[in-house]
């Protein structure tokens, strides 16, 4: 438990300096979704921008048993990378934007 513990605090500090990256723009709102209950955390951005939408996912992580998903990133970042700087060994974390059979050649979790 207390593993999992430290990949949320891990995950929540991650997408806040994400978060701080866009906090100047008044147009755009900045989300951060944090469901600790169900293990989802997202990174949003929300509004208009020169008479154009802007929504959309920009970071999408997930805890899954005990294992850190990595379902979207939007970045030009190595979020995987990140992760591990933040104390989240690599074989526990999976990038579930790749296909499944893909997944045993990336160097993280399968």
């Amino acid at each position: 438990m207390e593993q999992l513990d430290n990949y949320r605090q891990a995950i929540k500090q991650l997408l806040q300096d994400y978060a701080k990256l866009s906090a100047d723009d008044t147009e755009v709102e900045t989300q951060l979704l944090f469901d600790d209950e169900h293990g989802h955390y997202q990174l949003l951005h929300v509004g208009w921008q020169h008479k154009q939408r802007i929504y959309g996912c920009v970071i999408h992580l997930d805890v899954k048993g005990d294992k850190v998903w990595i379902q979207h990133n939007g970045t030009e970042a190595n979020i995987a990378a990140e992760l591990e700087e933040l104390g989240i060994a690599k074989q526990n974390i999976v990038l579930g934007f790749r296909s499944p059979a893909v997944r045993p050649y990336t160097g993280y979790a399968a």
